[in-house]
């Protein structure tokens, strides 16, 4: 590119600025290369020489328009590109872009579009490439999906042609510095005071729990607090796809998936990951999501003394996840009856925690359910917390109330032998409590 001409600094169009920032991107980036620049030196060398490259244009932009170029270069070669000032915001929870010129946030629960835009669909390729290359992933025509994560932890998806129809997709779940623990839980008014001793009893009594949900409703983060319960002296293996589990404890092992090679050979499933754990030696398996045939492996594990298992699933009430765990147990390939992969499922799964994202955002534990055995060929669901919704105020805000049943699990002897005799007021019914909990 030559230099752009300094007479037309007061006519300058987006595409000038496009072509002045690739300009100053591309002249720093040869520095660094003919320098020799280690990477810890990199950002103070970028900073020290933009000024340098942009005085070889000539140009004299105004003050804050010459700031804004610099900062995008420097997010462009140091960053993630228009979308870092998004991540370094702490109130945004994820970011969506729907091509280079429509990028979407979550701020509290709402979904907000922002002013933020991408200069095309290469400068969008670009910064997917900046993610996920040094993971050692790549994303193109044959092979258009990827999942990934950032330094911080934060999960990505991405998306290109000829998959996405409107150009490059990039769907970030941001990752929180400060982990979310009980307390914050219940200030939030996700759970009660009730059901969060009811569940630490239950991972502490090493109960088998399954943590449903729909996609964006805070899975992840409740098994994250549910799993800081675990005591300090066992031995936990975490298997997921793109790890954001954030254990606490001292003697952790992580797993994750890995993607296959070019050839398409070399992938390591979960299935994999959770066969592997059982030769661990592990006190806990902690699966970050069952979505294929590991969950008849997860299930003979738990059927088989590897109990105090947590894992989430996709379902939208815990009868779905019932049903959901069914579908992923055939996708196994085992021919199994359907009333044995049931009698697999009531025997290993003793709790289900039912994790809901409602219509206002707010995240909320919406049942937590004990599978009570089997009656026949169905299995028997009995809640002992349940959100009971009232209505909606003026403003939007879901109202009601989530409480006691007002029925004690059947597994309560199997608490008590283990060290935890709960009082009776954590089961005490209210009375706007549901009369019809058993179903």
């Amino acid at each position: 590119m030559t230099s752009p001409n300094a007479s037309a600094s007061n006519r300058l169009t987006s595409q000038d600025l496009a072509r002045l920032k690739k300009y100053l991107a591309d002249n720093l980036m040869r520095a660094l290369e003919h320098e020799g620049t280690p990477a810890e030196q990199r950002a103070a060398f970028i900073k020290q020489n933009i000024v340098h490259v942009y005085g070889q244009t000539q140009l004299r932009l105004p003050d804050d328009l010459r700031k804004q170029i610099f900062d995008q270069v420097l997010n462009d070669l140091l960053g993630f590109g228009p979308i870092q000032s998004l991540l370094d915001d702490e109130d945004v929870s994820e970011i969506m872009v729907n091509g280079p010129k429509k990028v979407f946030v979550e701020k509290k629960g709402q979904l907000i579009k922002t002013a933020v835009a991408f200069d095309d669909e290469d400068h969008v390729l670009r910064i997917i490439d900046r993610i996920v290359l040094p993971l050692g992933r790549r994303v193109d025509a044959d092979s258009p999906m990827v999942d990934a994560r950032l330094p911080d932890g934060s999960r990505v998806n991405a998306v290109v042609r000829p998959v996405a129809i409107d150009g490059p997709s990039i769907t970030i779940r941001k990752f929180k510095k400060d982990k979310l623990k009980v307390e914050d839980l219940i200030a939030f008014g996700s759970l009660t005071r009730q059901m969060a001793d009811f569940l630490a009893a239950c991972v502490r009594a090493r109960f088998n729990i399954v943590i449903s949900g729909g996609t964006g409703s805070g899975k992840t983060t409740l098994l994250n607090v549910m799993s800081g319960f675990i005591p300090e002296n066992e031995r936990i293996i975490t298997v997921e796809d793109a790890a954001e589990l954030q254990l606490q404890q001292d003697h952790v092992m992580r797993m994750e998936t890995k993607s296959a090679n070019a050839d398409g050979q070399n992938a390591v499933t979960i299935r994999d990951l959770v066969k592997n754990s059982l030769r661990m030696r592990p006190d806990r398996i902690v699966v970050g999501e069952v979505r294929g045939g590991e969950a008849l492996d997860m299930l003979q594990a738990m059927n088989t003394g590897h109990d105090g298992s947590l894992t989430t699933v996709h379902a939208n009430t815990p009868r779905d996840a019932i049903s959901r765990i069914e579908t992923l147990v055939l996708m196994a390939g085992m021919d199994l009856p359907i009333k044995v992969v049931r009698q697999q499922i009531s025997s290993a799964v003793d709790l289900i925690v039912q994790q809901t994202r409602l219509k206002d955002g707010r995240r909320k534990v919406t049942a937590v359910t004990e599978v009570a055995g089997m009656e026949g060929d169905v299995i028997v669901l009995t809640d002992v917390f349940k959100f009971n919704q009232t209505g909606v105020s003026p403003d939007g805000k879901v109202l009601g109330e989530t409480t006691a049943t007002g029925i004690r699990p059947n597994f309560m002897p199997r608490l008590e032998a283990a060290g935890f005799k709960l009082g009776a007021e954590i089961f005490a019914q209210k009375a706007s409590a549901s009369q019809n909990a058993r179903r």
